[in-house]
Order: C-alpha cells, then sequence, then structure tokens
C-alpha cells in the first residue's frame, strides 16, 4: 500500500501543478491543439488537367491510389471531396488525358481508384493527386513510391477552407 505524505513540499508542487495546467486540466481530457493542413509539394502540380472526369476506374487497372481526406482543425473525415489523380503509367505517360482521372471521397472521407501501374519518369516512381474543388484550399500532392515494384499507394490530404 502506498501512503502520502502531506508535507510543505508536496502541497507546494501539487498547488503549482494546478496552476501550471489550470483547474480545467485536472477535468478534462487533454485535446490536440488542432490538425496542421497539408503543404502543397513542389512538381506535385506537373501536368494537373483541371476538371477531368470523374470515373470508376483508369486504363485497364491494376494499382491503387487511395488515401483520405480530412478538415484541418477538428480532422472531421469530408465526404464528397473530388480528387484528381494522374501518373506515368504502363498505359500512358502523365500529360495524357487517358492518365487523369478523379474520384469522391466517401462518408468516412476515404478515397481510392484503381488505375494502371506507376512507372518511373525521371528515376522516380510517383503518382500525382489535387484536391481542387473550391470549398477547401487548393492541395497538390506529389507522394513517391519506394520501389516500381509496389502495387499501391497512398496519399492523405488535410485541407482549410478556402
Amino acid at each position: 500500500m502506498t501512503t502520502v505524505v502531506f508535507n510543505r513540499r508536496n502541497l507546494l508542487a501539487a498547488g503549482g501543478a494546478v496552476l501550471a495546467t489550470g483547474v480545467s486540466g485536472l477535468l478534462l481530457p487533454a485535446r490536440a491543439a488542432g490538425l496542421a493542413p497539408t503543404e502543397t509539394m513542389s512538381g506535385g502540380a506537373n501536368n494537373y488537367r483541371k476538371g477531368a472526369a470523374i470515373v470508376d476506374r483508369i486504363g485497364k487497372g491494376g494499382f491503387w491510389m487511395s488515401g483520405t481526406v480530412r478538415r484541418a482543425g477538428d480532422g472531421a473525415p469530408l465526404a464528397g471531396q473530388r480528387i484528381q489523380i494522374w501518373a506515368h503509367t504502363v498505359e500512358g505517360q502523365e500529360h495524357e488525358p487517358q492518365s487523369h482521372g478523379a474520384t469522391l471521397t466517401d462518408k468516412d472521407g476515404k478515397f481510392r481508384l484503381e488505375m494502371p501501374q506507376i512507372i518511373p519518369i525521371f528515376g522516380q516512381p510517383h503518382g500525382h493527386l489535387a484536391y481542387d474543388s473550391g470549398e477547401f484550399k487548393t492541395v497538390f500532392l506529389r507522394p513517391v513510391m519506394r520501389s516500381a515494384k509496389e502495387t499501391s499507394l497512398e496519399a492523405h490530404f488535410v485541407l482549410q477552407p478556402a
């Protein structure tokens, strides 16, 4: 059994802790200061095509691009948000229209779109993604794959109001 000793030193330390954290810090659970918005990546907007069509799949498929979209600050998932995806693949280069497509996030803020296998261009296998619907600030991402043999890639957006 642990014995608590009430002496001047312990009472001063406890009082100092209350002053430092405030009484509410003792009654409420800790909260994150807020989720910071995603910054646009260098090279992310290369070969972007405004208004790419929403599609069920890009090309013949075989590779999965997926991720999440959340609101900055509270991290709430954002449903119905348009994400454009394009890449240099086995079926076309990233500047060609057939290499572009868009999808919408589900009720949990998740998206997933099948596309052809991404292959290296300029030495790096990478994809491009954009949020550009207008309700939030536009963000371009350019995630790089560890290996050209991978068959999926994830990218996550945290958006701030426009």
